[in-house]
């Protein structure tokens, strides 16, 4: 599907939410800590967009018509917009990191360069970096090399020119792996009294230079950080007699090698070095060649020493849903009503105590379950591992191609299998994206069936601070679609079409898109009837036109259509012949905003819904997404409280546009502030069941 001139350039509109992103580290209503995690979050989407997007793009440009996918209109325009807005916004980071280092220094909190230690830091350094670094390091000497090792993605390195004082012609280059992966980025140093030192680990590299190489002659030692971005998308054969382990297995060797699609470096680089790598890495000026600060892998700003700040406030803390609080049997409870969780308010410990329960109840028999992105230390695994030592047939649906997370999936199969669990994976072409789970479990020859359906991933570390809801319900109709999925999962049936055999979830890629398009027109002939016509909707991205364009046609209609989208919006919310129908906001918190939720005004009967799936390409045709009404009375009205007051946000709302200027959303004269994710958390804290 080409892009129409009614809807904005999904990349454009990704690089303006990353610009979102960069206006909280700016913000200095936010605490010092969070704006540097903001930068890191910045950075590090930014990497993941030139590994996978701009990657496509390059791919589309190399192909031309001869591509056999889904091709933007210019995608070599759009690479040129690109670049020009990537470095417009890495001046404005630059900026905003040079204010934050001045706020810090006023507080007392430096990060030093090598070249500012006193003489107690010189020794830590030194002893830091023979009983620490050393033995971590291993320079290249890269004009000896033949063919110079493939630098890997995610890591940065330090470019070093190696000289003797009294032999300027005489110079050597060198690399080095800034062993990051183990060692921290941020080493505390000794500080004076009220005081706090920092020093990145690569200064302390630096710092120690002669060490490493003044044994071989040189006296003269400079070093600048680098770093490669590469294709990461993974190049997998589909055909169904391939072995898809050893496909992925292969495609991740291969990732390792893929193109460059960005080399960055400091700008004050020695212009020889520049020039020598460049040609040695075999990178052109079409390969986005960006001139940096000093520093790279913005990304372990994430996680920036915490300890260093006395004033710093923690979150608030999870709290367990009233009706699932400990000790009780959630089976029983769910027996008399649907419970909703919401995600980081809501404590994920009520999902792993059901499936603990349900490890160790005598009567159950079986758990099925989807996993996408799996915790390190996953507990969610430990209790399904559990299950199957307790008797219980336990089915995983596991997306190894869940990008980025293919290498830990590939180790947790290994794991579930060794232990009993069926594991089984998505089709050819198409992940399984929908986060659904069963649990069955037979009394007095009476089966009883618990349903989940999330709209992110069981995932324990990341339901602290993504926004998600999750439904757990005894509901029949829902349950039996669950199964439906689950038993299309283990046939081994390539056809999607089965799915339509699912009653009351919409399922793509089966029917999803056609569902809600016909939702929308129903909208659409209620608004003709006079009749009041409404669409509320939350999701991540928008982008697919085909639902996009109906949603024109429903705002020109004189339907109310009101957006909460975090991250990609293409839709044009300000075109004339909308009527002002459309409002869309996105909210950039604390909180990375990640639920889909949709409500249909139904001529005052609402339905809503929650799902797995973005209204995009992607998520309708190539994967296996599930969609689920909300028959609760209650939690149908919980969902709608809560969009509301998303939709009320004046904190921290933009306003998505046609210019995408990210403007925030502005009080009213006599307006009270509302900054929905404490809003919420005061909101659930309050609610009695």
């Amino acid at each position: 599907m080409k892009q129409t001139k009614q809807t904005i350039v999904r990349d454009l509109s990704w690089l303006a939410f990353n610009a979102r992103v960069l206006q909280e580290a700016k913000d200095d209503t936010n605490h010092i800590y969070d704006r540097l995690r903001f930068l890191g979050i910045f950075s590090n989407n930014l990497d993941e967009f030139f590994r996978v997007r701009v990657a496509a793009l390059n791919k589309m440009v190399s192909l031309g018509k001869s591509a056999k996918m889904h091709l933007e209109t210019n995608p070599d325009k759009i690479l040129r917009k690109i670049q020009k807005t990537v470095i417009t916004q890495q001046t404005a980071f630059d900026n905003i990191y040079s204010g934050i280092i001045k706020e810090l220094e006023k507080d007392g909190i430096r990060i030093k360069n090598e070249k500012q230690l006193t003489t107690p830091q010189r020794k830590f350094v030194t002893a830091f970096f023979e009983e620490r670094v050393r033995t971590e390091i291993i320079p290249l000497m890269i004009e000896s090399i033949p063919h110079i090792p493939l630098l890997r993605d995610k890591s940065i390195y330090l470019a070093c020119v190696l000289g003797d004082t009294n032999n300027p012609m005489s110079h050597r280059y060198a690399l080095i792996e800034i062993p990051d992966r183990v060692l921290p980025r941020f080493v505390i140093l000794p500080s004076d009294s009220g005081k706090t030192d920092i020093i990145l680990l690569e200064d302390i590299i630096r710092f120690n230079l002669p060490n490493l190489f003044a044994p071989f002659g040189f006296n003269r030692f400079l070093g600048y950080i680098i770093k490669v971005t590469r294709d990461a998308e993974l190049e997998l054969d589909n055909d169904v007699t391939t072995n898809i382990i050893s496909e992925i297995e292969k495609g991740l060797k291969n990732r390792k090698r893929g193109r460059a699609t960005r080399f960055i470096y400091d700008r004050a680089i020695d212009p020889r070095l520049r020039d020598y790598l460049i040609k040695r890495l075999n990178l052109s000026k079409k390969d986005n060649l960006i001139a940096g600060g000093r520093i790279h892998n913005f990304k372990d700003f994430m996680n920036f020493p915490s300890v260093v700040f006395k004033d710093l406030k923690p979150r608030p803390r999870p709290f367990v849903h009233p009706l699932l609080k400990q000790p009780c049997r959630i089976m029983d409870v769910l027996e008399k009503r649907d419970v909703m969780l919401h995600f980081p308010y809501h404590s994920f410990d009520s999902i792993i105590d059901l499936l603990r329960e349900a490890a160790i109840d005598p009567y159950v028999q079986s758990i099925s379950i989807t996993c996408y992105r799996l915790a390190k230390d996953s507990k969610m695994v430990n209790a399904l591992i559990n299950a199957v030592r307790n008797g219980k047939e336990v089915l995983v649906a596991l997306e190894l191609r869940a990008r980025f997370d293919e290498e830990a999936n590939l180790m947790w199969k290994a794991r579930l299998e060794e232990e009993g669990v069926k594991v089984v994976f998505g089709l050819p072409d198409m992940k399984v994206h929908a986060k659904i789970g069963v649990i069955k479990k037979r009394v007095f020859n009476r089966t009883h069936q618990y349903g989940i359906v999330s709209t992110g991933n069981f995932n324990e570390n990341t339901a602290k601070y993504y926004g998600d809801h999750c439904l757990l319900t005894t509901n029949k109709a829902i349950v039996a679609d669950i199964n439906k999925i689950f038993d299309f999962l283990q046939s081994g049936n390539l056809n999607t079409t089965a799915l339509k055999v699912c009653k009351v979830l919409p399922i793509a890629p089966a029917n999803m898109r056609k569902y809600f398009l016909d939702l929308i027109a129903r909208e659409i002939r209620n608004a003709g009837r006079k009749k009041d016509a409404a669409i509320a909707l939350k999701m991540n991205s928008l982008v697919d036109e085909v639902l996009i364009n109906k949603l024109y046609d429903a705002a020109r209609a004189g339907v109310k259509i009101d957006m909460v989208i975090r991250g990609i919006c293409c839709v044009s919310t300000d075109l004339k012949s909308l009527k002002h129908n459309i409002d869309a906001i996105s909210i950039i918190d604390e909180y990375l905003e990640h639920a889909r939720v949709f409500v249909f005004h139904n001529g005052g009967k609402n339905e809503v819904f929650i799902s797995s799936a973005d209204w995009m390409v992607r998520n309708l045709d190539h994967r296996i997404e599930a969609a689920c009404p909300i028959y609760d009375k209650q939690i149908q009205q919980e969902l709608i409280d809560i969009l509301n007051i998303q939709l009320a946000e004046n904190v921290k709302g933009r306003i998505l546009d046609s210019e995408q200027s990210n403007t925030y959303v502005q009080r009213e004269d006599g307006e009270k502030e509302l900054r929905s994710q404490v809003a919420i958390y005061d909101y659930l804290r309050q609610k009695h069941y």
